[in-house]
């Protein structure tokens, strides 16, 4: 499975911009540097922020390399997986790590739009929609989700400690206090990511994912950004379809490779 070489429509110099955005609004605390690979430990839910990013060539024998890699996550009591993107190094990277038995999985598209003028939202009365910290979005996304505690915990730590920075929303009913969607933003200079956008199963199909990523990225343009990019599983089709309404396109893809894909 060889990662999605980007297209036309962007050159591969703002792709790989975009990419260093998305690696540092996923940096977690824990996380070191192993001849030229990044690795993550975060306990958390997002396998971006604990897994190996395979982002220079390095020195050591391939083979040496992932034995090293094992060796970590192992002290750390994780399994190892290895995303890769378009941009991963060595070349060839996935072809041998196929050969070696590392198995595909969790293929994920990058979107990316350029924002122009947006148009105002127009919220029913019986909506409102807040800006929360770290700590409660992270619960609230986690509720959402069914996650468990201690990757709520890891999450809201990362988002403290983050190089970048987040900011969550929380759209309720105004009735009551029952929140129906969640989503947050990173702003890195002009650019802007989505992140975490999730609707509770019991609000679906009332439009409100693209009313609140529609307000998440007017106010990310009132803090400088002229494009957005986001990351979606591949196989999704509704939320694909919502984000190519909002004007985002297919921009690269990237996978994850692990021995075992069941234990990641």
């Amino acid at each position: 499975m060889a990662a999605t070489q980007p297209p036309c429509a962007w050159s591969k110099a703002l792709l790989s911009r975009i990419e260093d955005c998305s690696l540092n609004a996923s940096a977690p605390p824990q996380q070191r540097w192993l001849d030229g690979w990044l690795l993550r430990f975060s306990p958390g839910k997002a396998k971006r922020a604990r897994c190996v990013q395979t982002v220079a060539k390095g020195c050591w024998p391939l083979d040496e390399r992932l034995a090293l890699c094992h060796q970590a996550y192992q002290e750390h009591g994780l399994p190892m997986v290895l995303r890769i993107t378009p941009f991963s190094q060595p070349e060839a990277l996935d072809q041998a790590l196929d050969e070696r038995g590392y198995r595909p999985f969790d293929n994920t598209q990058v979107m990316v739009t350029e924002l122009g003028k947006s148009a105002p939202v127009h919220w029913a009365p019986k909506l409102r929609m807040t800006a929360v910290g770290h700590a409660e979005f992270a619960e609230q996304v986690g509720q959402l989700r069914g996650s468990p505690e201690g990757q709520r915990k890891a999450q809201a730590l990362r988002l403290a400690h983050s190089p970048v920075p987040f900011q969550g929303w929380l759209l309720r009913d105004r009735d009551g206090d029952q929140v129906l969607a969640v989503g947050q933003t990173a702003v890195e200079a002009d650019i802007v990511g989505l992140y975490d956008v999730f609707t509770a199963p019991e609000a679906r199909g009332r439009g409100l994912a693209a009313q609140l990523c529609q307000t998440m990225l007017a106010a990310a343009m009132g803090h400088g950004a002229v494009r957005a990019y986001l990351q979606v599983e591949a196989g999704n089709a509704p939320a694909r379809a919502l984000y190519r309404r909002l004007g985002f396109a297919d921009a690269y893809a990237y996978h994850y490779r692990a021995l075992d894909p069941s234990a990641h």
